[in-house]
Formats: structure tokens, C-alpha cells, sequence
């Protein structure tokens, strides 16, 4: 049953990485701005 892991954990690690480029995006703006 490892595939569930594979499907529950792909989208979640996907996910994280875009919110983590949003967040460091974000912060970068942030940065520049002060």
C-alpha cells in the first residue's frame, strides 16, 4: 500500500513548494521595499 503514501504525499510536497517560493518571494519584496 505505498502507493498511498506517493499519492497523499506528492500533492503535499507540491504544495509546500509553492507556498515556500511564495513565502520567499514575499519576504524578498519585503526586503527591497524597506
Amino acid at each position: 500500500m505505498w502507493y498511498f503514501a506517493w499519492i497523499l504525499g506528492l500533492p503535499l510536497a507540491a504544495a509546500f513548494a509553492v507556498l515556500n517560493a511564495m513565502w520567499f518571494e514575499l519576504r524578498d519584496d519585503d526586503k527591497r521595499e524597506a
